[in-house]
C-alpha cells in the first residue's frame, strides 16, 4: 500500500485498490435467510470496530436506536515511524501521524452524533505493517469487556480484510471467557459485496464448530430519525469520505445485517 518492489507491500496495495473499487460495486449480496432470530439488545451495548468508521458504516442504524452504547475501535494508532500510504494520501493527509490524530477526532465527533462513547485501543492496522499479536489483541478485548460489562456484544463477521478477520477471531476468543453477553456479528461493509465472501467466512466458522444464524434487527432501520442520525455520523468521517470518492459514498447507504452466535447449550457452540 506504500512502495513498489516489496511483495508484502504490493499485496497491501492490491488490497487497498480492491477496497476502493468495492465501495462502488453493485455486486449482488447473498440473501439473508428469511428465518431470523430476533435481536434482543438489552442493557449495555458494546460494538467492536476494526477501524475508525467501521462500526458506523456497518451498524450505525442499530447504534442510533440504542443510545449510550460503547464503540471499541481496535486499530487506532500510528506506526512508530511516520509513513505515507495511498489510502492516507487519498484521505488528504501527509503522513500516518497526521492521519491517525485526525481520524480519532473524527471518530469522537461521529459517535457523539449517535450518543455513543468511544474506546480507542492502541494497535496499528495492516496498512502500517505493524499488526498486533493475537494474544495482545485478545487480552485487550477481554479487559474491555470487563470494563464495559456489556449485556450485548457486536463485532465484525470478519470479511475479506485481514484486520477485520483478526478482529472477529479475537472477539470470538475473548468471548470464551464470558458467559453473559449476547453475541452478534455484523456484516462488514463494503466487503460483503464480494461474491461468495460471506459463505466462505461462515464455512470457515462452521469448520471451527462456530454456529450462527441470521438475526432480525426489528424496525431500527425503518425510522427516519435513525437514518438521519447515521448519515450525520457518517458525514463526520470527512477524510474517509474524501478517500471513498463520489461513487464510494453513494454505495455506503446499504442495509445492515447481523448474525446471532449460538450459546453453548443451543444448537452448536458459538465459542468452542
Amino acid at each position: 500500500m506504500f512502495l513498489k518492489g516489496d511483495g508484502r507491500l504490493a499485496r497491501q496495495q492490491a488490497r487497498a485498490n480492491v477496497e476502493c473499487r468495492l465501495l462502488g460495486t453493485n455486486s449482488p449480496v447473498p440473501t439473508h435467510a428469511a428465518q431470523k432470530d430476533p435481536m434482543n439488545v438489552d442493557g449495555p451495548l458494546l460494538v467492536v470496530s476494526p477501524h475508525l468508521d467501521d462500526a458506523v458504516l456497518s451498524c450505525g442504524l442499530l447504534l442510533a436506536s440504542h443510545p449510550a452504547a460503547t464503540v471499541c475501535t481496535i486499530f487506532t494508532s500510528a506506526p512508530e515511524a511516520d509513513m505515507i500510504t495511498d489510502w492516507d494520501r487519498a484521505s488528504g493527509f501527509a503522513g500516518a501521524f497526521e492521519a491517525m490524530r485526525a481520524r480519532r477526532t473524527e471518530d469522537v465527533r461521529a459517535l457523539s452524533a449517535l450518543r455513543a462513547s468511544p474506546i480507542h485501543l492502541p494497535f496499528c492496522d495492516a496498512q502500517y505493517l505493524s499488526s498486533p499479536s493475537r494474544e495482545a489483541l485478545v487480552a485487550a478485548l477481554r479487559a474491555t469487556f470487563v470494563e464495559v460489562k456489556p449485556a450485548t456484544v457486536l463485532f465484525p463477521l470478519g470479511l475479506f480484510h485481514s484486520d477485520h478477520t483478526m478482529a472477529s477471531d479475537a472477539c470470538l476468543a475473548a468471548l470464551r471467557s464470558f458467559k453473559d453477553p449476547a453475541a452478534y456479528a455484523y456484516e462488514d461493509l463494503p466487503y460483503r459485496n464480494i461474491p461468495g465472501v460471506i459463505q466462505e467466512r461462515l464455512a470457515t466458522m462452521l469448520e471451527q464448530r462456530i454456529k450462527v444464524s441470521p438475526a432480525d434487527m426489528a424496525d431500527a432501520g425503518t425510522h427516519a430519525p435513525h437514518q438521519q442520525l447515521k448519515q450525520a455520523a457518517l458525514g463526520r468521517y470527512a477524510s474517509q469520505l474524501r478517500a471513498f470518492g463520489p461513487e464510494g459514498r453513494a454505495a455506503l447507504d446499504s442495509p445492515e445485517r447481523y448474525w446471532l452466535f449460538r450459546a453453548a447449550n443451543e444448537s452448536g457452540s458459538r465459542r468452542d
